[in-house]
């Protein structure tokens, strides 16, 4: 498969300098609100969503609930690691939403170190990495913004039933929309 950056709709490519399309994602590490750690590469061979999430983002909110049934449906070949950046969100706000959205997981990056590697600005920012750790779509999970109130398209879905399908999303980014990440 060759890799070409693909544009949104809208021609909106955002500038990658530091993790692009069709590259190995870095490793990382972090803990999840039991204190246990987890690696990136602790998922190789499944296809994997990272997801930039917030307690307190109301987009976040609608579109946990999006992914989870969509996760539901492709099982154990999709693990999806929801990640905290925000530098205003306490352990026990997180842990207390995370419930409320009846999330498995979510993993604590304190100091935002994770979500500067990955270039990640908003909540909900997804990263959809195939089994061999290459990334395949960064952006958003539809195309709901501010003008557009409801959802038609869904980027993070495609992208995924793509690689399930042996083939490479038709677009690769789009702009993440959400709440901005709290780096204090």
């Amino acid at each position: 498969m060759e890799f070409t950056r693909d544009f949104d709709p809208e021609g909106y490519n955002e500038r990658m300098d530091d993790l692009l399309i069709g590259q190995p994602c870095p490793d990382f590490s972090l803990p999840d609100l039991n204190g246990s750690d987890h690696h990136l590469s602790d998922y190789r061979n499944r296809i994997v969503i990272v997801n930039f999430w917030s307690a307190e983002c109301p987009h976040v909110a609608r579109t946990d609930r999006s992914i989870q049934a969509c996760a539901a449906q492709w099982g154990e070949r999709v693990v999806v690691l929801p990640v905290d950046s925000n530098s205003n969100e306490s352990g026990a706000a997180i842990a207390a939403v995370a419930g409320e959205h009846r999330l498995p997981l979510v993993l604590v990056d304190e100091n935002h170190q994770v979500a500067d590697l990955y270039g990640a600005q908003t909540t909900p920012h997804i990263f959809v990495i195939d089994p061999q750790g290459i990334l395949r779509y960064r952006g958003a999970v539809d195309d709901v913004t501010f003008r557009h109130r409801e959802a038609t398209r869904y980027y993070l879905e495609e992208a995924v039933e793509a690689l399930l399908d042996g083939r490479l999303p038709e677009i690769s980014t789009t702009a993440g929309y959400g709440c901005t990440i709290v780096r204090l």
